[in-house]
């Protein structure tokens, strides 16, 4: 830690004071948790009506309530680049026909940080190609959390099995996400209809309930499952922690993410991680997770389930990914890129 003055930043997401059920609420949360373990700075959050006497203001969401603060004269801003244009479809209501719009919105708003950190190269490319941010403001800086928080121990299966009311003997998949048609949870029902003898478990509701793509099928959907699905909705995030000790393997079929927390929070309890093949991963995960397409996810379960070796690989996969976004090695990255903004 350095001995000059504490830096002074105003952290700002809405989703204080708005639905907390997602991963950019989650991905807030874990860097200002992690800046605040730290005596080099101090850590405001909120305040969003307010002028904060500050260094730095860092916005990790993008909505009316932190519009205002953009022109605060004085401190420097940074802003997390959770969202692009592609994370609104298929996740609310009629995203394709307004889009453009808030296409406009983003550049409007990711342009007027003094930095903009993108939480993947695939976000970065986007935020300059399509956005017009200047290259020279933006910087990939992935998603952490603090994975000791995540770690299991010996016991820590079994009793979490028994406070969620779950067999001991189960080979149990995890997913967890908003119900959207971009999550595709319709392959997770089909893996459960296809392995009767595994359990799933998807964590996860639909919190912006009407303004949600496709809510009327998405709700549908959730009441015909089968037996072996079970669906537990938006649950406080500290309860996660008891499905993932619970679970075997972790999945996520999503179609399009930036970084999602959820696969960081898997690793950090050592599960293998199953997800969809898509190019986003490619810099963050990479070979690191077991990367498949529609046809192959049954597959991919069935030889972690049945092949010792192969689930033990797979563990050691996810241990590299804990390894590398752990929170701790981030909080002192921000507080760099702070310092040498207001120098």
């Amino acid at each position: 830690m350095s001995n000059v003055d504490p830096i002074r930043v105003n952290i700002v997401s809405e989703s204080d004071i708005w639905v907390k059920g997602h991963g950019v609420h989650t991905a807030y949360d874990e860097m200002a948790t992690a800046l605040e373990a730290r005596d080099d700075v101090t850590v405001i959050r909120g305040e969003f009506d307010q002028q904060i006497d500050c260094d730095i203001i860092h916005f990790h969401t993008i909505g009316s309530r932190t519009f205002l603060k953009l022109f605060q004269r004085g401190p420097k801003k940074v802003i997390t680049a959770h969202i692009i244009p592609q994370s609104y479809i298929g996740s609310l209501v009629l995203a394709k026909y307004w889009s453009f719009a808030a296409s406009w919105y983003m550049s409007l708003y990711y342009r007027r940080g003094d930095k903009v950190l993108a939480v993947s190269q695939t976000v970065a490319k986007t935020l300059h190609e399509k956005l017009h941010v200047p290259s020279d403001k933006i910087e990939v800086m992935y998603n952490t959390i603090d994975m000791k928080q995540y770690a299991p121990n010996e016991l820590s299966k079994q009793a979490a099995r028994k406070v969620l009311n779950l067999r001991e003997d189960s080979f149990i998949v995890y997913g967890n996400g908003q119900v959207q048609p971009r999550k595709r949870i319709d392959i997770f029902i089909k893996m459960a209809r296809e392995l009767p003898d595994v359990l799933f478990v998807w964590v996860g509701g639909i919190p912006f309930k009407q303004l949600a793509a496709d809510y009327s099928s998405m709700q549908k959907m959730l009441n015909d499952v089968p037996s072996n699905l079970l669906c537990v909705g938006i649950v406080p995030h500290e309860n996660v922690i008891n499905y993932l000790h619970a679970a075997d393997v972790f999945c996520l079929p999503a179609e399009q993410e930036n970084h999602p927390m959820s696969v960081l929070e898997a690793a950090g309890a050592g599960l293998p991680i199953i997800v969809r093949d898509i190019p986003e991963y490619n810099d963050s995960f990479g070979d690191n997770v077991l990367r498949c397409h529609d046809d192959m996810f049954v597959d991919a379960v069935v030889r972690l389930r049945d092949d010792a070796a192969a689930y033990q690989e797979w563990q050691g996969h996810a241990a590299v990914i804990a390894e590398r976004f752990d929170s701790t090695a981030a909080a002192k990255q921000y507080v760099d890129l702070y310092r040498n903004l207001i120098q």
